[in-house]
């Protein structure tokens, strides 16, 4: 069908720039309507999927032929994620989390079991919840301070700050060496929103012990299977495709020029998603009635170019984003140099009652837990801060004691894979501030992949000029935005960002879930201004 044909039907030609959870949720809300809709997603890499990526393992050393390297799991309030996965026959898998944090008796903490740090910060735990419920009665104001102000308007202990706070929340917000300046508004919806929180406050050791998280299936190929999908229902999804320049936007429509593009010349690690180039011939102009923009912030406004309005110039422009890079590798030596890996008596504080004792034998492999779930020290998420600024943080995974496909026969006097064969990512933060990365201690021989990622800085500005911000743009100028950076770095947020753009332009929410009905109403009043009403049209 040509384009021209296309204006004559009377469906809207939708373009979505963009192919991950965004794009994606929103394109597959559009194809319910395939009379209303011709849908195009342009994707500049090879797959869709965005950081939601897998690569390939040696299946003999590491015990997988396959790892998510980006987006690795979630907590049980992702539901829009797991009801697209259950779609296509992929399934979330439930691990019981273990984190640590820190390393030595200054300033080593764990969810496994008591330690001497927890005990010394005891008072500032608790007081930390009481504070929690005056963040979210004082939510207009005291909401937008950032961390760092806000633990010293309560006279907390610097220390508790820098080994207990910082380091919980870079690792599970992924805010990195910006959890100083995130807001108190997210930290209490972390701990509070039932349709966001990560975790249940603890009052006596900040995070609880084994909370329930799911690491996610092989996501290439769920992703594969959602695009093929959705071709299937006349969706038009162009990978290697770059959007060159938004030329207008206006009541005659949206007119944009696109390009080939390719990884860079010379260029033979592909993870790096900076590199490329155009390929093949010129850009070719293009117009469709709506945009949904499913890209980061500041890529958005560069694209927008001239046309952006000093709306969106004010508003995308308080997306704040770094530079950081994954380095997946094999070398357990540098690991454990660097983080508390196995169990250390020492580390253990003396338990207070049953429950603290019974955490202890889990964690010494002496009892199984209440669900029968494997026991022992297997930690999956680690930090680690710099003693030079200790607000500065390195973040590590052990994928093989994560990721479930990885996963160990415990029953066996032996795991099948040796720890020296275990998969880690290490994550340095911010390139600005390279000189204190410990990257170079990596063996070389022993790196999978390198990866660049640019991510989302969720600093206190960021709640008060773009999440506030986006309603006065989200349908302006035939135009939408989509992304967890319009609330929070998540894929679930992401999901149902494409959900909401779908939803104004026309598309029915299908309703699945009450827990889930609930967030997407939400996160339609915050981005986009709109009272959602089951069964009334937007």
């Amino acid at each position: 069908m040509s384009s021209e044909e296309l204006l004559k039907d009377g469906r809207k030609k939708v373009v979505i720039v963009g192919g991950g959870a965004a794009g994606m949720s929103c394109a597959a809300t559009l194809s319910q309507h395939p009379q209303k809709y011709h849908v195009t997603i342009l994707e500049r890499m090879p797959l869709v999927g965005g950081q939601a990526t897998s690569i390939p393992l040696n299946a003999d050393r590491y015990g997988t032929s396959w790892m998510n390297d980006g987006v690795q799991g979630g907590s049980p309030v992702f539901k829009h994620t797991f009801n697209f996965f259950k779609r296509y026959g992929h399934e979330p898998e439930g691990v019981k989390l273990q984190v640590a944090f820190g390393q030595g008796k200054d300033s080593f903490w764990t969810n496994c079991f008591p330690s001497p740090l927890v005990d010394q910060f005891s008072g500032d735990i608790r007081k930390f919840g009481r504070v929690l419920k005056i963040i979210k009665w004082t939510m207009p104001v005291l909401g937008i301070v950032p961390i760092r102000i806000m633990l010293r308007m309560f006279f907390f202990s610097k220390d508790f700050g820098d080994k207990m706070v910082f380091p919980l929340i870079a690792l599970f917000l992924g805010t990195g060496n910006q959890t100083a300046n995130v807001s108190c508004a997210i930290l209490e919806r972390l701990f509070d929103d039932p349709n966001m929180k990560l975790w249940d406050y603890d009052p006596e050791t900040l995070l609880p012990n084994l909370p329930q998280m799911f690491t996610f299936p092989h996501l290439e190929r769920f992703y594969g299977d959602w695009a093929a999908d959705l071709k299937s229902k006349g969706v038009d999804i162009r990978t290697n495709t770059d959007v060159t320049a938004i030329k207008s936007r206006s009541k005659k429509g949206i007119v944009l020029s696109t390009a080939p593009f390719g990884p860079e010349k010379g260029n033979t690690t592909t993870s790096e998603q900076s590199g490329g180039e155009h390929t093949g011939p010129e850009s070719t102009t293009e117009t469709f009635d709506n945009l949904v923009m499913c890209v980061l912030a500041d890529e958005a406004l560069k694209l927008l170019g001239k046309t952006a309005t000093w709306r969106e110039k004010f508003v995308l422009g308080g997306a704040k984003f770094f530079d950081d890079i994954t380095i997946t590798h094999s070398d357990s030596k540098y690991f454990q140099e660097n983080y508390e890996t196995q169990l250390n008596p020492e580390l253990c504080a003396k338990p207070k009652n049953k429950q603290q004792e019974d955490q202890i034998a889990f964690a010494k492999n002496e009892q199984k837990g209440q669900n029968g779930e494997p026991s022992g020290y297997r930690p999956m998420y680690y930090t680690h801060s710099y003693p030079e600024d200790m607000q500065k943080i390195e973040m590590a995974f052990d994928c093989t004691n994560y990721q479930h496909q990885f996963r160990m026969d415990h029953d066996a006097d032996k795991p099948l894979i040796t720890y020296d064969n275990h998969v880690f990512q290490s994550i340095f933060l911010d390139k600005t501030h390279s000189d204190l990365w410990t990257i170079d201690k990596i063996d070389s021989s022993k790196i999978i992949e390198r990866k660049w990622w640019h991510q989302l800085g969720h600093r206190w500005q960021h709640y008060v000029r773009v999440v506030p911000g986006m309603m006065f743009l989200n349908g302006k100028k035939n135009t939408f935005f989509a992304g967890s950076w319009t609330l929070v770095n998540m894929h679930e947020i992401a999901c149902v960002s494409g959900v909401a753009a779908a939803y104004r332009l026309g598309a029915e929410y299908e309703k699945f879930d009450d827990f889930a009905e609930d967030l997407f109403k939400k996160y339609l009043w915050i981005s986009h201004g709109v009272r959602y009403k089951p069964g009334k049209k937007p």
